[in-house]
């Protein structure tokens, strides 16, 4: 009798494990199984559709701040490619310059007028002069907003007798709008900017 009673506990015993194992295992399958549908979740969250020309086209949403500093830097050589690459041509000239101004705040149409006061334009355009901007490089410092950058190029300004290479830095303040638009499709704006250095390094005949 008594090892009857034995084998009663012994077998309780085993389904006690049996049963803290299956629930165990149920347990990790559940947490696995939520794990992968979250996964799931945020994947077609990440997704966009876009429709272009009567086609959908998949795109991958990404967060913002970590294509924060390539944005920055296309919104200010943007901004210094419509400020300097000018032609001989008042209607262009205006068009350029209007295009700048929208990526800028009242520093950038100060120096704008203080160019156009001084005959810089006029000049260009009775000179047949065209300028030409590379961008060297272009620094961003994110450790504090509104976000600090400073612009190197080279401005080439092309004369029928020559051609003068300039070094051009400046310098401004990025902030964000938080609003994009056909004109500034990035939603920032440069504020307090500078021209540091616009001096002469080269000047070859032609």
């Amino acid at each position: 009798m008594f090892q009857q009673f034995k084998n009663i506990d012994t077998a309780f015993k085993h389904i006690r494990l049996f049963s803290l194992l299956f629930l165990v295992g149920n347990v990790v399958v559940c947490c696995y199984t939520l794990y992968n549908a979250n996964s799931s979740i945020k994947q077609a969250q990440g997704k966009v559709f876009v429709l272009a020309n009567s086609k959908l086209i998949e795109a991958s949403a990404v967060n913002r701040k970590d294509k924060l500093p390539v944005e920055i830097k296309d919104h200010v050589n943007t901004f210094h490619s419509f400020f300097f690459n000018l032609e001989p041509d008042e209607q262009l000239i205006k068009a350029q310059i209007t295009k700048a101004l929208y990526l800028g705040d009242g520093s950038a149409r100060s120096q704008y007028s203080n160019l156009s006061e001084s005959g810089y334009y006029s000049g260009i355009v009775s000179g047949n002069i065209s300028q030409r901007l590379v961008t060297d490089s272009i620094q961003v410092d994110l450790n504090q907003s509104p976000w600090y950058v400073r612009y190197y190029g080279k401005l080439s300004i092309i004369r029928a007798t020559s051609i003068v290479m300039r070094s051009l830095i400046t310098e401004g303040y990025i902030r964000d709008l938080g609003t994009i638009s056909d004109n500034n499709p990035h939603g920032f704006l440069i504020e307090h900017w500078k021209i540091l250095e616009n001096k002469d390094i080269n000047i070859q005949s032609r």
